[in-house]
């Protein structure tokens, strides 16, 4: 299995103060791929970089294929997109090969290893974090807000055209304002901004063992309100325990326990199986010899083996199983079935008997619950169990609501839902599918190989710890610790990029409307462009500085779900703009009349400019007044350090026309007093 996290509570050295960067080298290091290999008679896990030409491994549906390798005794279904392009299921029967990189959809079999690493066809293993998706939210968002000033930026610059045309003016000597122009105002810096946010918290989760493997999962998860969660392995430990077992038939019980045992999985066991193992080992009872053996298969639920060559005996789920009997069973009514899974054994078409497992809730799942649902975030428990067992178990972790039977789902409004019973692992995508229509911004945890359709369909898709590798593949997050206490990581780290990114995009939108109002309008009005071609390079770079660093900004983590609102953000960038830009206005009139140079204006402007950009990033960044709003050092230093540059090149005249020092002074005091005004303005 891929991301083996057992270097955590053994490697204390791995979370040490040296840096993030080393953390996360430490990190990668640390989590390589294993492969089931026979070695000196005995199975065992070994990093997948250590097989070596010749290994006998064992693989099993939703396993990534470690290596080149030559099938040996049955046929397997594999995804070969990684390596072909095409996403059809390939058959690889017995004898032929199959690739390093791809994915096991169905089937069991040895294999014997025939390349390795750069021998191998794809030269590598393949990575669970490095892959494409479709953009998220913000990312939609971002693309309008680039749409819309383009189309601002266009009407302006025609508007410009038709009055330079009319004034019989150059258009040549037009042309490097009008390219500044869209220099300026469109978003250049925005892709970096945007993976700056982003990866700042991708670095932040890995040191709560949380990996990101697509980045657009984590600016969703602050618009998260539902939050499907699988009983099995998340809620509850996943080690189950056998703690009945009913003889429904005249064979001896001894004997039924010895069937079941011996259908068992012994070269890569899951958690029924070793529990079943260790009930007969309890009781001293041995395996028989089985042929023809296939593990269980979720897609048919059981296992199944030739017992002696002569007996026909499957293992797994007792709904499955009482489809294909050969006739209807019976059951006591001494049977409990609330108290836990229930696994039955089939022997030459006959259900036997039925195990009964327990598995206790993780000590921390309620707290974890009413956690995540003081966040505004639904919760809803999936589990093929029924619906009594479904219903104890989500009384005991505090989900409040109804639970009921996955065939009933669209009889029943999703807010009252605690849970959803009898779950098969197809069901899930439909059910992701079917929130999603109603407006739920969902998110799932999962660990299956058919729960990894659904994964990828949820806006924020989570494998938990133990996910196969396909889960993995598919979702946004991989949790590498048990239990849920890490989402709530991840909806922190979600509201701290909204925030982060919600300034941004007010802030970009108010100062593009101001400079390109005061730029076309000024010209218009004044008759010269207002701001020089270097004073306008300098706005675009200083005010792209600050913007990158942006996503280290200090936040304060709000407890609902988000909702991203272009209408609502253009209102505030409205307001800011008109505001700056009347105030602008007034400035370059009172310039002008007083005969100040057109250099001068333009330094005068370029100062007003960077200071009223400066501070509409300190008042968009919090909701207190904007002094109370302490910013992180990187965004303090950049603001700082702009206004510094900005004084220090009006005074000497570097590249500018200088000024005098009463002139920045005052231009700084208006700035200060209209923000003042804009912040009174913005809370009524």
């Amino acid at each position: 299995m891929w991301w083996q996290c057992s270097c955590f509570p053994h490697s204390p050295e791995l979370f040490s103060q040296d840096g993030p960067t080393q953390f996360l080298h430490s990190l990668a290091h640390k989590l390589n791929p294993t492969a089931s290999v026979k070695r000196s008679g005995k199975w065992i896990k070994v990093p997948a970089r250590e097989l070596v030409v010749g290994d006998i491994i064992s693989l099993k549906q939703g396993d990534i294929i470690p290596a080149d390798v030559k099938i040996l005794t049955h046929p397997i279904s594999v995804n070969e997109s990684s390596i072909s392009g095409e996403a059809k299921a390939v058959t690889h029967s017995v004898a032929t090969a199959a690739f390093s990189g791809t994915e096991i959809l169905s089937g069991h079999t040895l294999a014997i290893v025939t390349k390795t690493g750069k021998n191998s066809r794809s030269g590598k293993t393949v990575s669970l974090i490095n892959k494409s998706s479709a953009p998220g939210q913000l990312q939609i968002l971002l693309g309008k807000v680039i749409g819309y000033l383009a189309i601002l930026d266009a009407i302006l610059a025609i508007i410009l055209i038709i009055v330079a045309i009319i004034r019989h003016e150059n258009l040549i000597n037009m042309l490097p304002f009008l390219a500044m122009l869209f220099i300026a105002t469109i978003p250049i810096a925005m892709p970096s901004s945007f993976a700056v946010a982003n990866s700042v918290e991708a670095k932040e989760l890995s040191k709560h063992h949380i990996l990101v493997s697509d980045l657009s999962g984590i600016q969703e998860a602050a618009n998260l309100n539902l939050l499907l969660v699988d009983k099995t392995g998340t809620i509850t430990a996943n080690k189950p325990e056998v703690v009945r077992f009913y003889n429904l038939s005249h064979v001896n019980t001894r004997d039924a326990i010895q069937y079941a045992v011996s259908v068992t999985d012994r070269r890569n066991s899951s958690v029924i199986d070793l529990a079943i193992l260790k009930y007969a080992k309890q009781q001293g009872i041995e395996s028989l010899n089985k042929t023809n053996f296939q593990p269980f298969n979720p897609d048919i639920g059981y296992s199944e083996a030739t017992i002696n060559d002569k007996t026909m005996v499957k293992l797994g789920s007792l709904k499955r199983l009482s489809n294909i009997a050969h006739s209807p069973i019976k059951l006591p009514e001494k049977i409990d079935f609330s108290s836990g899974r229930t696994v039955a054994v089939m022997v030459n078409g006959k259900i036997i008997g039925i195990f009964i497992l327990e598995d206790q809730p993780r000590p921390d799942s309620a707290a974890a619950i009413k956690k995540i649902q003081s966040r505004g975030v639904k919760v809803i428990m999936l589990t093929g169990d029924n619906q009594k067992t479904a219903a104890a178990v989500a009384q005991e972790v505090g989900l409040k609501g109804k639970v009921v039977s996955y065939s009933d789902l669209k009889n029943v409004q999703i807010d009252q839902l605690a849970g959803i019973s009898d779950v098969i692992p197809e069901n899930k995508l439909e059910m992701v599918k079917l929130m999603q229509k109603q407006g739920y911004i969902v998110g799932m945890t999962g660990d299956g190989v058919n729960d990894a359709a659904a994964l990828k369909q949820a806006s924020v898709g989570i494998a938990v710890k133990d996910a196969v590798d396909l889960a993995k593949t598919s979702a946004k997050m991989i949790l590498m610790r048990d239990g849920l206490m890490p989402i709530i990581e991840i909806l922190d780290s979600g509201h701290r990029v909204y925030q982060r990114m919600l300034t941004w995009t007010i802030t970009k939108l108010s100062r593009s409307a101001e400079l390109s109002m005061l730029l076309v309008f000024g010209y218009i009005i004044f008759h010269f462009m207002p701001l020089g071609l270097n004073a306008m390079i300098l706005v675009a770079i200083l005010n792209d500085l600050v913007t990158l660093v942006l996503g280290t900004d200090n936040t304060v983590i709000t407890h609902k779900p988000e909702s991203w609102n272009l209408f609502n953000l253009s209102k505030i960038a409205i307001v800011l703009a008109i505001g700056w830009t009347a105030v602008g206005f007034a400035i370059l009139y009172y310039l002008n009349a007083n005969n100040f140079s057109s250099g001068q204006i333009s330094s005068a402007l370029y100062c007003y400019l960077i200071f009223s950009a400066m501070l509409t990033i300190l008042m968009t960044r919090t909701k207190k007044t904007f002094w109370l709003g302490k910013p992180s050092k990187a965004v303090a230093t950049a603001i700082i350090l702009n206004c510094i540059i900005t004084i220090t090149l009006s005074l000497t005249g570097w590249g500018i026309t200088s000024i005098s020092m009463k002139l920045i002074l005052t231009i700084a005091f208006i700035s200060v007093l209209t923000a003042l005004i804009l912040t009174v303005i913005r809370k009524i």
